[in-house]
């Protein structure tokens, strides 16, 4: 199953839209998210994540629910195991 998860934006590369890149925290796990779909986004703001994409903005309280739930499927370590 794959899942849509929020992850907090700790930096940002580029200035070109379209391949405009970000460091994205998720619970302690960094991946590099294309920011292409969410221009507006911007660092410490959270944004939810699907296949490498960031596809919209969430606010922080909404994030941190979800990543209650997901820690309570131990749903985290299966990115762990993804690796980069």
């Amino acid at each position: 199953m794959c899942l849509a998860i929020p992850g907090k934006i700790e930096s940002i590369s580029g200035e070109d839209p379209v391949t405009r890149m970000g460091k994205v925290n998720f619970g302690g796990i960094l991946k590099e998210v294309s920011l292409a779909y969410v221009p507006e986004a911007q660092v410490g703001e959270y944004v939810i994540v699907h296949a490498g994409f960031a596809l919209s903005r969430v606010d922080e309280e909404e994030a941190q629910k979800v990543f209650g739930y997901l820690k309570q499927m131990a749903a985290l370590d299966e990115l762990k195991e993804a690796g980069p």
